[in-house]
């Protein structure tokens, strides 16, 4: 694939948030970007104003003429996306260049610095925080990033200065190891996607595998606290990090009225009273990575300290829709058992004298039966926990399979009960709430604007 010679980019998939990044990419560059998705959704109603052409039918008579030329159309899609699909399927028939998501960020990291963030979880927030660093520092950055930065209402970032470009890494499908990083960080291996990988072992290969393509001139930042041992080639210098210790971490950290200080302790130069914009605990350990990683490529004191207080997190990690002396209220994506003990542990720090409630939707059957009894002590954390049905995405139902396998395997003592998603409104609106989580990777985002608004009226 060559960037100059196309003139035309097709997206099989084009409303998801990481291939809208890149939808977003080849309109700044002036290339016809058109493409299909399943269902409208506010994301792809604002690439159509941005200039692209999306339709919601699969239909290969609906591709615009423009992306019908093989010759300079390049076609992107989504491994969500079935073989069986219309468009799919012509575009296979007729011979023309289709790649997926991944390879096409590969070939843009061989092409600038690459600066990636991989892991099962932390990898948005840090990789969006390291973009912020480097972006509002003199360093500068592109950036292609797994969720909407609310500092640039975006999840793309473009510089037309800087040789970097930080990435997302997917470990999904593999698709990571298309990428050649300049840089990464690994935050997290704890075992996700086993439908794909069939074992934890597998799952941990893949990562020592992604590990062995840093360019020998660069570095890997990897938290202490991982099962996975890196395979980097000669030359990659290693860091460690995480809250407590590694060559980066924090200390004299400070938690209390509604803030988060500490000192920044590296061996490129110390940097004291760092402030979280966005201060949830698990942010400390994101921030070290992020931190690490614009340091290692430039950006000085002032600018990291000035970059992290300004931070206003991305959608749905830890994004608090409501927070006054009554009730609090915030929507994170969190789908995985480390995640959600994560968010718990952070939520609970913070509101210690508080009854927190969640509101968590599984994401996939698989998952669910893969880690159902770790889904249940990571929800324990919580004081009271509400189940809603599986989000099926990709997968036919497993018989067996819903969302009581949690609920029966929660601890004693925790409230509970289960919920259809149809019930959600009506069940907020009776329910005492301190401190409401929204929690899940499907479809019950829909519900938080709905939600936010029962709850401004206590």
């Amino acid at each position: 694939m060559n960037v100059d010679t196309i003139k035309s980019v097709y997206f099989v998939g084009a409303g998801g948030i990481g291939m809208s990044a890149l939808v977003r990419y080849f309109l700044s560059k002036g290339k016809f970007v058109a493409g299909y998705d399943r269902t409208p959704s506010e994301l792809t109603e604002k690439l159509i104003e941005e200039g692209a052409s999306i339709h919601y039918e699969e239909n290969a008579n609906l591709i615009p003429e423009p992306c019908k030329n093989k010759e300079n159309t390049l076609v992107v899609y989504t491994p969500a996306i079935p073989a069986t699909h219309q468009e799919m399927q012509f575009f296979s028939k007729n011979g023309f260049e289709i790649q997926k998501r991944a390879q096409v960020l590969g070939t843009i990291t061989r092409s600038y610095k690459g600066l990636c963030v991989a892991g099962t979880h932390g990898k948005t927030t840090t990789s969006t925080m390291a973009a912020h660093l480097l972006h509002q520092s003199h360093v500068d950055c592109t950036a292609f990033l797994g969720g909407i930065s609310k500092n640039y209402d975006s999840n793309l970032i473009l510089s037309d200065k800087s040789e970097f470009v930080v990435i997302e890494a997917d470990e999904f499908d593999r698709s990571f190891h298309w990428l050649s990083p300049y840089m990464s960080v690994i935050t997290a291996t704890d075992p996700d996607h086993l439908d794909i990988y069939g074992s934890k072992d597998a799952y941990l290969e893949s990562f020592r595998k992604y590990s062995s393509l840093i360019r020998p001139d660069g570095c890997l930042i990897i938290h202490t606290d991982l099962e996975m041992k890196p395979n980097v080639q000669k030359g990659v210098k290693i860091y460690t990090y995480s809250r407590e210790k590694g060559d980066f971490h924090a200390e004299n950290i400070r938690i209390g009225n509604g803030e988060i200080i500490f000192d920044f302790i590296s061996p490129k130069g110390n940097i004291k009273d760092i402030s979280l914009g966005v201060p949830v605990s698990i942010n400390i350990d994101n921030g070290i990575a992020a931190m690490a990683l614009a340091q290692l490529n430039g950006a000085n004191e002032n600018e990291i300290r000035t970059g992290m207080a300004s931070f206003k997190g991305v959608d749905r990690r830890f994004d608090f829709k409501l927070k006054n002396d009554r009730v609090v209220f915030l929507s994170d994506y969190g789908h995985h058992p480390a995640e959600i003990r994560q968010s718990a542990l952070s939520i609970k720090e913070i509101y210690k004298d508080k009854k927190i409630t969640v509101l968590f939707q599984p994401h996939l059957f698989t998952r669910t039966r893969d880690f159902y009894k770790d889904f249940a002590d990571s929800l324990s954390i919580f004081d009271e926990v509400i189940l809603v049905d599986i989000y099926p995405a990709r997968e036919a139902p497993i018989p067996g399979v819903t969302s009581k396998l949690i609920y029966d395997n929660l601890k004693p003592g925790v409230e509970k009960m289960m919920c259809h998603k149809e019930d959600i409104l009506n069940v907020i609106e009776n329910k005492k709430i301190e401190v409401l989580v929204s929690l899940g990777a499907g479809d019950i985002d829909n519900y938080v604007p709905q939600i936010t608004e029962i709850l401004k009226k206590r």
